[in-house]
């Protein structure tokens, strides 16, 4: 796979993985597998001073499929993380703009479809399958992550 650094800006709201852990979570990314997080550490030149330290974690599914949507597609060979479309976020948030709230994010480029290399367990994915009714055949849709797809 591929790797692209690039840079995670302190704009960034994490939460800590423990309640007394000093490390935060920046990104859990679950569509491509990938948790970043950061803590400050002891710097190994000057003990006085601390660090920021970045960890990124990434799982490559190796059965995953160029579309994860359809079983018989073709298998994955090309993994591409970019750090920087990892970090952006795309959540919409209110700002009160002289007197009147405005949605406004902070990412850009939000609209353009995320590649997932697994299924999110949030979202609700769908395939079509061939369903024999009265003799005929029918592609109705079927739930791949039923959880997520159903209320319960």
């Amino acid at each position: 796979f591929l790797l692209h650094s690039g840079i995670a800006y302190a704009v960034l709201a994490g939460y800590p993985v423990e309640p007394k852990d000093e490390e935060y979570v920046l990104v859990n990314n679950k569509c491509q597998c990938v948790t970043v997080t950061s803590k400050f550490v002891p710097s190994e030149e000057n003990p006085d001073e601390e660090i920021l330290e970045r960890n990124i974690r990434i799982i490559v599914p190796l059965k995953a499929r160029e579309n994860i949507s359809d079983p018989l597609s073709p298998l994955r060979t090309t993994f591409v993380y970019r750090l920087s479309e990892l970090c952006k976020n795309c959540e919409p948030v209110e700002v009160d703009l002289g007197g009147t709230i405005q949605q406004a994010q902070q990412g850009n480029s939000c609209e353009e479809p995320q590649t997932c290399y697994t299924y999110d367990r949030n979202q609700c994915y769908k395939s079509p399958v061939p369903l024999l009714y009265h003799g005929e055949v029918r592609h109705v849709p079927a739930a791949l992550t039923p959880a997520s797809c159903f209320a319960e």
